[in-house]
């Protein structure tokens, strides 16, 4: 092995409310993250976050820690890079199926070799000077809750909110959005809508008839991951433009990806790095979209703001326009200190800010 030591280890996450989506409600959530540290300097480290969702991720086992222990020891770190160019070849030997396990080493490695302790990323962004437009992102709840939520985003700032729909009664959230259009319109606030697959095949293109009425910006994944020929017709129908999300998750390989954007003709791609195997895959996917002219956003998958941190440096090399899913840092009572903060809509980073550490030692 490299003149290293890896250690891992697991925290769970614990949200401030019930966090509702189509696939059930959310308390609590698992992260486990890996440090990488110079053993003859232990200044220089390098962390590392994998957050496997139950429903979503491949590699998503009972096993936990072990599961990750086992990815950690499988990886060969004999090929430990030595500089940022050499990165990219030691990902790629990295096992399959496992995209958050992967995600999460190659954050790590990152993170070492830039040795600023938490600068994953050089850029305006990860330098202080250059903020992210994110949208607000409104959960799934009984509809007061989430009137609640919009209210308190637009108060904060925010131009641009994503609703998860799909859990409650579609009558019910169409008046909660048709509530909102009455009072912003379409100039003032960009409404998107993510439905996590919920929408049964038969019903789902006159539901999106519906949400079209009300100047929706775009609806994430309306129904179920590996219909293709029905995602395709639906695409096809452009009745409100769709953003692919758990579509691609699993897709590891250039002629699977080339094999969904081929068939879909979709508007968007939603690219979450710790669901699609990391920095590198997401960036396959990105120059996939735009070789087809397609649009994308990027957005975390309920990491901590370890994880968060580092996918929105990533994020910041792109330069974006379009608001990002970046804001769910503040979900969890015990999250980790960060030098992310959200202004007006804006997600920002303080270059200065000491991070917190969250290991004890427990050497691989």
């Amino acid at each position: 092995m490299f003149d290293i030591s890896v250690s891992y280890q697991k925290h769970a996450l614990k949200f401030h409310f019930e966090a509702g989506t189509s696939r059930g409600v959310l308390t609590e959530k698992n992260s486990y993250f890996i440090q990488i540290k110079n053993k003859k300097n232990p200044l220089q480290v390098g962390l590392g976050e994998a957050g496997p969702l139950r429903g979503l991720s491949p590699e998503f086992e009972e096993e936990g820690l072990a599961g990750f222990e086992k990815y950690i020891k499988s990886a060969n770190w004999e090929l430990f890079p030595e500089s940022l160019d050499e990165i990219p070849l030691f990902v790629k030997e990295l096992p399959l199926g496992y995209p958050s396990y992967k995600f999460a080493i190659e954050m790590a490695v990152f993170d070492y070799i830039i040795g600023k302790n938490g600068q994953y990323f050089d850029n305006d962004f990860s330098q202080g000077n250059q903020s992210i437009p994110i949208n607000g992102l409104i959960w799934m709840g009984k509809p007061d809750f989430m009137e609640d939520q919009i209210e308190e985003k637009i108060a904060q700032g925010y131009t641009c909110l994503k609703l998860k729909i799909g859990a409650i009664d579609f009558e019910q959230e169409l008046a909660i959005l048709k509530n909102i259009r009455g009072q912003f319109s379409k100039e003032q606030l960009t409404i998107r809508v993510d439905a996590n697959g919920a929408f049964k095949t038969e019903e789902a293109a006159h539901k999106l008839e519906k949400l079209a009425k009300l100047d929706i910006h775009s609806i994430e994944q309306p129904i179920a991951a590996g219909l293709w020929n029905a995602m395709a017709d639906l695409c096809k129908e452009n009745i409100l433009p769709i953003a692919l999300d758990e579509e691609l998750i699993g897709l590891e390989s250039e002629y699977q990806q080339n094999q969904l954007l081929d068939k879909i003709p979709a508007q968007y791609l939603i690219l979450k790095p710790s669901l699609l195997g990391g920095f590198s895959a997401s960036h396959d996917w990105i120059q996939a979209a735009e070789s087809r002219e397609m649009d994308w956003w990027i957005t975390s998958a309920l990491e901590s703001n370890i994880g968060l941190q580092a996918i929105a440096q990533f994020t910041a090399d792109y330069s974006p326009n379009l608001p990002q899913g970046l804001g769910t840092g503040s979900l969890y009572t015990n999250n980790f200190a960060s030098g992310l903060s959200i202004q007006k809509g804006n997600l920002h980073f303080n270059p200065n800010f000491n991070r917190i550490n969250p290991f004890h030692e427990n050497h691989v």
